[in-house]
């Protein structure tokens, strides 16, 4: 079969599709927008391809033969399906869609982009769901490309390469503690930082360093981290129950939070996020609108 789909131009099945429809070769160049010689050396090309006449002379225009009539309908059907294939994607209806939507993303990443964008599309696409999963750094790239998710949000400084990506915003450090915390009534010098008892949240489980403790060793000092949690939200509620204190990315505490937040007093950088998606995605107008709703979302919040 594929040979025979080899020696065939697809030229000339559409044209052997016009044939076998008009039964006449001045109607299938119309139908075609060719000229009847140019129809004609194809119709030729066609018969020594099927080693068949196809067509016949007859009083009333041409005549297919047996094995005309059997290529018609399935030659039909078949340049049908093929040129839906190849049709520019529908536009993207939200109203109507019943998409599942796969995320992943770290509860940092759920409540700072997820959260902002969840009314939107909710508003827009009440068909939809969406479904948030826990970020997996090592498998993000296999997950996406093979469509067991359709966007991820990741820091730019670990995200992978390959990937399509979008930056959402910049983020940045505060000092962060209960409200009305003693050591926190003014802004703490660089010693009495160090003093405090901190609490860090660690992604990967137990871990008592991050990036404050490496701006700090650069100046030969230390802090005192005391408390290694999995979440954010965990350490928020911590956080309002003790004198633990904690350097938390800004956009970390909502509006309406009890925790008061103090500058800290060192210079911590940031880190940029990224939405994430895989190439096979780019073009779809259902991802596109995706896209879309979340940056809007961010941007507004």
């Amino acid at each position: 079969m594929e040979d025979s789909l080899r020696r065939l131009d697809l030229n000339l099945l559409v044209t052997l599709d016009a044939l076998l429809a008009e039964h006449n070769v001045t109607r299938a160049a119309a139908r075609l927008h060719l000229s009847q010689p140019a129809v004609s050396v194809q119709l030729a090309k066609l018969r020594e391809a099927f080693a068949d006449p196809l067509l016949l002379p007859g009083p009333r225009g041409m005549r297919p033969t047996a094995r005309a009539l059997e290529l018609r309908q399935p030659l039909h059907e078949a340049l049908a399906a093929l040129g839906q294939a190849i049709a520019p994607s529908a536009a993207f209806d939200p109203a109507h869609a019943t998409h599942t939507w796969r995320v992943a993303a770290t509860d940092y990443g759920a409540s700072t982009i997820v959260l902002p964008a969840l009314a939107r599309l909710r508003a827009a696409a009440p068909g939809t769901r969406l479904a948030v999963l826990e970020l997996k750094p090592p498998a993000l790239t296999r997950q996406l490309e093979q469509g067991e998710l359709d966007l991820a949000f990741h820091a730019a400084e670990l995200a992978p390469p390959d990937l399509r990506r979008r930056p959402l915003f910049q983020e940045r450090y505060v000092l962060v503690a209960r409200a009305g915390h003693p050591s926190l009534m003014r802004q703490p010098t660089l010693a009495e930082f160090c003093a405090l008892e901190h609490a860090i949240v660690s992604p990967d489980g137990g871990g008592f360093q991050g990036a404050t403790d490496q701006v700090l060793a650069a100046q030969g000092l230390a802090r005192r981290v005391v408390l290694s949690v999995p979440h954010f939200l965990f350490l928020e509620a911590a956080l309002a129950a003790s004198d633990l204190v904690a350097m938390l990315p800004a956009r970390q505490l909502r509006p309406g939070s009890t925790l008061q937040v103090v500058a800290p007093p060192l210079e911590l950088p940031g880190f940029e996020m990224l939405m994430l998606w895989h190439e096979r995605l780019h073009r779809d107008p259902a991802h596109q609108w995706l896209r879309e709703q979340v940056a809007a979302a961010v941007a507004a919040a």
